[in-house]
């Protein structure tokens, strides 16, 4: 092992920070800008190189805020020429509307202090990656918007991204820490947590990947954003339930729960949810690899179509509500819905006029295996071959849907498709009803050629994790006390999101808290 290594490892650092992604640089860009002079920041990933950034290269790079509309959003993005400002619709999204959708996808579970420290800081936080971190923030116009009468009208209470998705998020953030003096290594994993006579977290126990070989890195603070546990098929299996373990893995392989299990040894906390609900899964690309992401492919494996189609189990049954709201609100959940399906797969089902809405990152040639038939009798016939045990069913489940959205349209003719908002285009009428509705954006299967998708689930990252201290993300003791120099942010804070989560709050999430981590951290530096 090159003696440079060595070197760096042995010598103390004020700020050492577990993990590359999006948190971990988000705590590094806020410690190293708090205070002057800056303290020494090391981050190290178990990860080689080439997998650096953690969850967030996979993502889309979509940050939730609360915002004042499009008027405050302008001075921020950079992809809004002054010719188009009057053609978008942009409402204000407020702290309410963010804590209101937060509460209502978490069955009101979610812990309401973690939620308000993030809902409250998002905009100033956002703002701060502008400034500080010089994230190019744009709108996110092939995600969140539609084109409705020659306008964009934003949906889903989410608009902010950056060019490249997570690749360039990670790839920008990851810069300007080095700029800024931070240094980053891979290939040498965290242990155990050391601590000093009193309890406070000194130094992290290490071994480098590869030959094995143990070192002692002391530091005057930790972070941990090291992850969750969701590439752990065992721990998946242990905390969440044995099915979980045929779940694909969305994003890192490397994200295995390790500093969870170092923390619960050292006495903290653990909270939130690690039921079989406990984890952000998506409907994912049944031929993707199942223990990890794909570095080019990152987020096109994700199928979110779904609600402007249907979706059927192997019995040729649809077994979700694909309408019952934004996708926004329901996309975090649905994989789990798909996986507890006989042997957790399902189709995704459109004709053309379903099929002109889906997005080409999703569902060109390039990226899906498609199935088109003429007619659904044809398609069922094929999906047989593809796994599908009931054709009949199938033919039975699109009839019975299309004469419900029939009778729905004579009865309510005025109600039309309006992908934007919840249109209360349905499969509901007095005269016919599905048991499971289709509650929104219900229209016929009709208009062959039709396309059917094989989907699975896929995990992003899990819900349970540790219970931090909101105002400066240090981790909780079992007995609520602070362990003192030892701090969380990312995915591995548990508490605040349960089943489901609204899009684009992760990112959120991990900012608000690493920059309250590195600050804390910094500053705990400067005073030592």
């Amino acid at each position: 092992m090159a003696t440079d290594l060595h070197t760096l490892l042995d010598r103390p650092w004020d700020i050492l920070i577990l993990g590359s992604g999006a948190a971990a640089l988000s705590t590094a860009l806020s410690a190293l800008t708090s205070t002057s002079p800056p303290p020494s920041v090391l981050l190290l990933d178990k990860a080689p190189p080439e997998w650096a950034g953690g969850n967030g290269y996979f993502t889309a790079a979509a940050y939730r805020t609360a915002h004042p509309g499009l008027s405050g959003l302008l001075p921020i993005v950079s992809n809004v020429p002054s010719d188009l400002e009057d053609k978008i619709d942009l409402a204000p999204y407020t702290e309410d509307d963010f804590l209101g959708d937060l509460e209502r996808v978490t069955g009101g579970r979610s812990d309401e202090k973690l939620g308000k420290a993030v809902v409250g800081a998002s905009w100033e936080t956002v703002k701060w990656l502008k400034e500080v971190g010089k994230v190019d923030w744009q709108l996110s116009f092939r995600r969140q918007a539609y084109e409705v009468e020659g306008r964009f009208v934003f949906w889903g209470g989410l608009c902010l991204t950056v060019p490249d998705g997570g690749k360039g998020l990670v790839k920008g953030l990851r810069e300007r820490v080095e700029h800024l003096g931070g240094v980053i290594v891979h290939g040498v994993a965290g242990r155990e947590l050391v601590t000093d006579a009193k309890g406070s977290v000194v130094g992290v126990k290490v071994e480098i990947v590869g030959d094995g070989e143990r070192k002692q890195v002391q530091a005057g603070s930790v972070v941990m954003c090291a992850g969750g546990f969701e590439a752990n098929r065992d721990l998946r299996g242990e905390w969440m339930g044995e099915g979980w373990k045929a779940a694909h893995v969305r994003g890192t392989p490397h994200n295995t729960g390790d500093m969870l299990i170092a923390s619960r040894k050292l006495g903290a906390k653990l909270v939130g949810d690690f039921s079989g609900s406990g984890c952000h899964s998506t409907a994912w690309d049944a031929d993707s690899p199942a223990d990890g992401g794909d570095r080019e492919k990152t987020n096109e494996f994700t199928k979110s179509g779904y609600p402007l189609g249907i979706m059927v189990n192997v019995k040729g049954e649809r077994f979700v509500d694909e309408g019952v709201d934004l996708r926004n609100y329901t996309y975090a959940k649905f994989g789990r819905a798909i996986l507890e399906q006989p042997e957790g797969v399902a189709w995704q089902i459109w004709d053309q006029q379903g099929v002109a809405y889906l997005r080409k990152e999703e569902y060109r040639d390039e990226i899906v295996r498609k199935v088109w038939a003429d007619s659904i009798d044809e398609l069922a016939v094929k999906l047989v071959k593809d796994g599908l045990q009931d054709s009949t069913q199938l033919t039975e489940t699109v009839k019975k849907f299309n004469d419900c959205i029939e009778a729905f349209g004579k009865e309510k003719p005025d109600v039309q498709l309006n992908p934007s908002v919840r249109d209360g285009l349905s499969t509901q009428s007095s005269t016919k009803r599905l048991e499971l509705a289709k509650s929104n954006w219900a229209i016929p299967i009709k208009q062959g050629p039709f396309l059917a998708v094989k989907v699975t689930s896929g995990v992003t990252f899990t819900f349970g994790g540790l219970e931090i201290d909101p105002e400066d993300a240090i981790v909780l003791n079992e007995d609520g006390s602070k362990i003192e120099g030892l701090h969380c942010a990312g995915e591995m804070v548990g508490g605040l999101f349960y089943g489901n989560y609204p899009g684009g709050s992760g990112l959120t999430a991990g900012a608000v808290f690493g920059q309250r981590a590195g600050r804390v951290a910094a500053e705990r530096a400067a005073r030592t």
